[in-house]
C-alpha cells in the first residue's frame, strides 16, 4: 500500500512542478512558486520508496513503474533542484565578501514585516539597539507602531513615514540623511513604497523599499499586481544602471520564481543569498513551511559583509539584517544582458496594470 501511495504522491507532485512553469497568473497557479524546497522533499521521500519497492520485488502497476509516474518525477525532483540549488551552500556566491572595513563604506539594513496586530513593540526595539543599523525599514506598521519607535528617534533623526491600517504601512528610519524621500502607490493606490537617497563614499545611491500585495484569495487574484511593481521597478534601474541601488523589503515572492528572477536579470541587481542559504523568512510559527519572502537586492557595486535572519519579534516575519561594503570593481565579470524573453515578460505583466518606469522616483543626485 505504502508503495502505490507514494506513487500517486509522486505524481501530485510532479504536476505541482510543471504548472507553475506556465505563465498564468492566478493565485492557485503562482502559489506554487513557494513551496519549491518542500516538494522537493517530497518527491525524494516518495521516490525512495518506490524504489525501495521494486528492489525489494514488491509488484507495482505498469503504470507506476518506471516510465509514467517515476521517471517523470525523477525528471521533476530535477527540475525543481535547479531552482532550489543556487540558494544552498554548494552554489557559487555571486555576491564577494567585502574587503574593506571603513565603517564609511558601509551600510547595515534592517528590514522587519512586523505584522501590524503585533504588540511585541520593544522586541524590535531590542533587536534596532543590539544591531545598531543604519537604516531600519518596518513593514505593516501602522500608527501605533510609529508611536512606540518614537524612542528611536534620536538616534534615526531621518525618517519617512506611511502609516495605514491596511496591512501595508511602511516606516524607514536612517542614521544618515536620505535626500528627495517620496512615498509612491505605483501600481496599487493603497501599496506604498519609498524611494529616497542616501551618500556613501561621496557616491549617490538609491534606496527602493517595496511591499506589493501577494496573490492569495485574501488579497489579489492574480499575481499581476504583483509582479508589474517589481518589474517596473527593474526597468526603472535599468535605465539608471550607472547609479548604485538597494532595493529591499517584504515582496511577497520568492527568490526563484520567474518574477522575480527577471527582475534581477532587467535590474541587474545581485542576490546576496546565492551561494549562500534561503534565509527564510516567512511563516515564524511554521518549521516546515518556511520561505524567503523578504529580500535585499543590490547593484554589483557592493560586496556583502553580513547577512543574518533574525530572531523573532513577535511578527509572522523574522527580520532580516544585511551589511553591505560599497566597493566598486569593474574588474568583475559582467552579467549578460536580459533575453528577449525575460523583456516580453516584464513588458507583459507592465502593460497589464497600465504602469510606466516614468512613474518610479530617481531619488539620487546626477
Amino acid at each position: 500500500m505504502a508503495y502505490h501511495i507514494a506513487a500517486y504522491l509522486t505524481l501530485a507532485f510532479t504536476l505541482f512542478t510543471l504548472i507553475p512553469r506556465t505563465r498564468f497568473t492566478h493565485w492557485l497557479i503562482r502559489v506554487l512558486d513557494f513551496p519549491r524546497l518542500q516538494i522537493s522533499v517530497g518527491l525524494t521521500l516518495c521516490l525512495a520508496i518506490m524504489l525501495a519497492g521494486l528492489l525489494s520485488g514488491s509488484a507495482l502497476s505498469w503504470w507506476e513503474w518506471p516510465g509514467i509516474i517515476f521517471i517523470p518525477g525523477c525528471l521533476a525532483l530535477m527540475l525543481q533542484a535547479r531552482w532550489i540549488l543556487p540558494y544552498t551552500p554548494f552554489y557559487p556566491v555571486k555576491v564577494p565578501r567585502a574587503q574593506t572595513s571603513e565603517r564609511s563604506k558601509q551600510l547595515t539594513i534592517l528590514s522587519a514585516n512586523v505584522l501590524m496586530t503585533n504588540d511585541r513593540y520593544q522586541a524590535l526595539i531590542d533587536r534596532v539597539q543590539q544591531y545598531q543599523p543604519d537604516i531600519l525599514v518596518t513593514l505593516e506598521s501602522d500608527d501605533r507602531w510609529e508611536e512606540a519607535l518614537a524612542v528611536l528617534h534620536d538616534n534615526y533623526p531621518y525618517r519617512v513615514a506611511c502609516p495605514l491600517k491596511n496591512l501595508y504601512g511602511m516606516h524607514v528610519y536612517s542614521r544618515l540623511p536620505l535626500h528627495e524621500s517620496e512615498i509612491k502607490f505605483l501600481v496599487e493606490d493603497d501599496k506604498p513604497s519609498i524611494h529616497a537617497a542616501l551618500q556613501i563614499a561621496d557616491d549617490w545611491v538609491n534606496l527602493h523599499f517595496m511591499h506589493p500585495a501577494p496573490p492569495s484569495p485574501t488579497e489579489n487574484p492574480s499575481s499581476g499586481e504583483r509582479d508589474a511593481e517589481l518589474l517596473v521597478l527593474a526597468r526603472k534601474l535599468e535605465t539608471n544602471g550607472a547609479i548604485p541601488a538597494i532595493v529591499t523589503g517584504d515582496l511577497n515572492d520568492v527568490a526563484w520564481s520567474k518574477s522575480t528572477q527577471t527582475f534581477l536579470q532587467i535590474s541587474r541587481l545581485k542576490d546576496p543569498r546565492i551561494g549562500r542559504g534561503t534565509f527564510n523568512t516567512f511563516h515564524t510559527h511554521y518549521w516546515f513551511a518556511r520561505w524567503p519572502l523578504d529580500h535585499l537586492f543590490h547593484s554589483e557595486a557592493f560586496k556583502l559583509v553580513k547577512m543574518k535572519r533574525l530572531k523573532s519579534i513577535g511578527s509572522d516575519h523574522f527580520p532580516l539584517l544585511a551589511t553591505l561594503a560599497y566597493e566598486p570593481d569593474n574588474r568583475l565579470p559582467k552579467e549578460p544582458p536580459p533575453s528577449k524573453d525575460d523583456r516580453d515578460y516584464a513588458q507583459e505583466r507592465i502593460d497589464e496594470q497600465s504602469v510606466s518606469a516614468a512613474d518610479v522616483p530617481n531619488p539620487a543626485r546626477q
